[in-house]
C-alpha cells in the first residue's frame, strides 16, 4: 500500500528532516547564525528552538570559522552536528576549517578519527541579495577530496539526503538553492533516506542530454518542454550528487543522445560544467556528434537590480538557444 502524500514546500521538507533527525538521534544538534529564536534566515528552522531548546538548536556568534570549528570538534567527540552557514559566500570564512580540518583529519590520522559533520548552506541567486549573498560556489567544494557534496533539487532529496548525510562517517556539504525554498509539491508522509550518490534522469529523451542540478534543474526542465514543442526530445539529468559525480549515468545518456549541454549557475571559468565537459570528452568522445555545450552565469559579481540579475543567470531562452545551436537548428 502506497504512503499517504502531503502537500509541502522545500523549506518544510528540510525542516522536517532536521526535526526527524533531532527526534531520532540524541547526538544530533543544529548550530548556526539566527537558527534559534529567529527561526533561520530563510525560515527553515522556524519553531525548532521552541520544540528542542537552546541545547540542540544553538544560535552561534557571527563567526563562521568559529562555529564550523566547534562543529568539527563536536563531530570528533561523537556528536552528529548540523552546521548551518547562512549563505555560501559566508562559507569562505570557514574554508580553513572545512578544507584543512574536516576534509583531512581521517587521512591525517591514518583512519583513527572521522568527522561526521553535516554543513548546510544556501546558495545561488534570484532574490536580489547582491554580490555578497548570491554566488554559486559549489565547484570550490567539489574540488576537495575528503568531503561529499550534494545539491538536492526535489522535495524527496531535500527530505532524504540530510538523513543519509547524518549517517555518513565523513563530512557532507549540502547546498540548498535559495529559489527552491518556496517550491511546493506532494511528498510521501513517510519519506525516508535518499542516497548521497547517483544522478537521476528527470526526463527521458533521445536528441540531447541536458545536465544540471539544484536551482537550475527546473529551468532546464522548462527548456526541455519548450524544445519538445519544436520536436526536440531532450533528456534531463539531475546530478544530485556533485562529489562524487555519477559518471556512469552521464556517459550512458550521452551514448543515447550523442549531444550534451551542461547548465550550471556557477561562472564558466573553472566551473563544475567544465569538469563535467572534460569527463565526457575523456570517457565518451566517440559517442559525441557535436561539441559539449555550457550555459553558465555571466562572469560578473551577481548584480542587485532584478533585470541585471536575470540577465546574468542561466535562463530558459538561453538554454533553449544553446540546445538548438548544438543540434544545428539556430
Amino acid at each position: 500500500m502506497s504512503s499517504a502524500m502531503i502537500e509541502t514546500t522545500y523549506r518544510e521538507a528540510v525542516r522536517e528532516a532536521i526535526r526527524d533527525a533531532l527526534r531520532r538521534d540524541p547526538r544530533v544538534f543544529l548550530m548556526g547564525e539566527d537558527v534559534g529564536r529567529y527561526g533561520g534566515c530563510y525560515a527553515v528552522t522556524k519553531g525548532l528552538w521552541d520544540e528542542f531548546g537552546p541545547e540542540r538548536i544553538r544560535d552561534a556568534p557571527l563567526s563562521e570559522s568559529g562555529f564550523t570549528g566547534a562543529g568539527i570538534g563536536a563531530a570528533l567527540g561523537g556528536m552528529r552536528p548540523i552546521v548551518e552557514i547562512m549563505t555560501v559566500n559566508f562559507s569562505l570564512l570557514a574554508l580553513d576549517q572545512i578544507v584543512n580540518n574536516a576534509a583531512t583529519l581521517r587521512h591525517m590520522s591514518g583512519g583513527q578519527v572521522s568527522v561526521p559533520l553535516v554543513i548546510r548552506m544556501a546558495t545561488g541567486a534570484g532574490k536580489q541579495l547582491a554580490a555578497q549573498h548570491s554566488h554559486s560556489l559549489e565547484n570550490w567544494y567539489v574540488a576537495i577530496p575528503g568531503i561529499k557534496v550534494v545539491a538536492p533539487a526535489t522535495l524527496e532529496d531535500a527530505r532524504g539526503m540530510l538523513w543519509s548525510a547524518l549517517e555518513d562517517p565523513d563530512p557532507v556539504v549540502i547546498f540548498e538553492h535559495v529559489m527552491l525554498y518556496n517550491r511546493s509539491g506532494p511528498l510521501a508522509a513517510d519519506a525516508g533516506p535518499v542516497p548521497l550518490a547517483g544522478a537521476a534522469i528527470r526526463r527521458p529523451g533521445s536528441d540531447i542530454s541536458l545536465i544540471s542540478y539544484g536551482g537550475s534543474l527546473y529551468k532546464t526542465l522548462d527548456a526541455a518542454e519548450a524544445l519538445a514543442g519544436e520536436g526536440i526530445e531532450a533528456e534531463v539529468i539531475d546530478l544530485r550528487s556533485l562529489r562524487p559525480l555519477d559518471d556512469a549515468t552521464l556517459m550512458a545518456s550521452v551514448a543515447r543522445t550523442h549531444r550534451a549541454l551542461i547548465v550550471d549557475e556557477g561562472w564558466r571559468t573553472g566551473s563544475l560544467a567544465g569538469e563535467i565537459s572534460a569527463r565526457i570528452m575523456e570517457q565518451a568522445f566517440w559517442d559525441l556528434d557535436a561539441p559539449v555545450g555550457r550555459v553558465c552565469t555571466a562572469e560578473v559579481p551577481i548584480p542587485y537590480p532584478k533585470h541585471l540579475e536575470d540577465a546574468a543567470l542561466p535562463q530558459v531562452p538561453t538554454i533553449v538557444a544553446a540546445a538548438r545551436a548544438i543540434l544545428g537548428r539556430e
